[in-house]
């Protein structure tokens, strides 16, 4: 349920994306719009957060009459380094921290979508359960294997112990659709979530 009493004080400034981040994700964007260097900005200066929500139609990048909808849960990013290697271009990276959903939005004339919202309560920290324990081991192997590769897609440290972070941690590497991956990271059980993963995993042979 919504923590009502962690909503937060202004509109927040919404970034719609064709990905789904999760709490303690690494969220990598090259901004180059108008309005999005103008959110990265602001949210810089005020050191405030902006919110990450999935599309459910329309593009990214602005188009003239294009309608965009996009899905009323979200995870808020922390801006973790901002940097350039051409002008007019950001290269930023972010850290998902809380999810929230979406109790009205509206858009401004610049474009830029903004939103009241209600913060969720974070995942309990709760062990992974025994039966679970391959598919723990499968998220370490597969980031040995990925760093291996010279690609490092989690922030540390890894919590291998926290079955909530494990499960995110899977669904951003897993090859489900959008909309399944978003479903999984409104689901507020964590144990719940570990054990679709794990279901999955086991029915594609990964883990046994």
């Amino acid at each position: 349920m919504p923590v009502t009493d962690m909503a937060l004080d202004a509109e927040l400034p919404l970034f719609p994306l064709q990905a789904v981040l999760f709490p303690g994700g690494l969220l990598g964007l090259t901004v180059f719009e108008a309005r999005y260097l103008d959110l990265v900005t602001e949210c810089l200066r005020e050191r405030r957060p902006f919110g990450v929500v999935a599309l459910r139609s329309g593009q990214e990048v602005r188009r003239p009459n294009q309608a965009v909808s996009f899905e009323d849960a979200g995870t808020l990013a922390e801006l973790i380094s901002i940097d350039s290697d051409r002008p007019g271009v950001l290269l930023v990276s972010c850290r998902g921290t809380q999810r929230f959903h979406v109790v009205s939005s509206r858009q401004r004339a610049d474009g830029l979508w903004t939103a009241r919202t209600e913060l969720v309560a974070d995942d309990d920290v709760l062990a992974p359960a025994a039966a679970q324990v391959a598919t723990v081991r499968g998220l370490a192997e597969a980031i040995a294997a990925l760093k291996a590769k010279g690609t490092t897609p989690f922030l540390e440290p890894y919590r291998f112990d926290d079955a909530g972070w494990v499960a995110n941690r899977w669904c951003e590497i897993l090859p489900i659709s959008q909309a399944a991956k978003h479903k999984l990271m409104t689901l507020e059980d964590p144990m719940a979530r570990l054990q679709l993963v794990d279901d999955y995993l086991r029915s594609k042979g990964v883990v046994g």
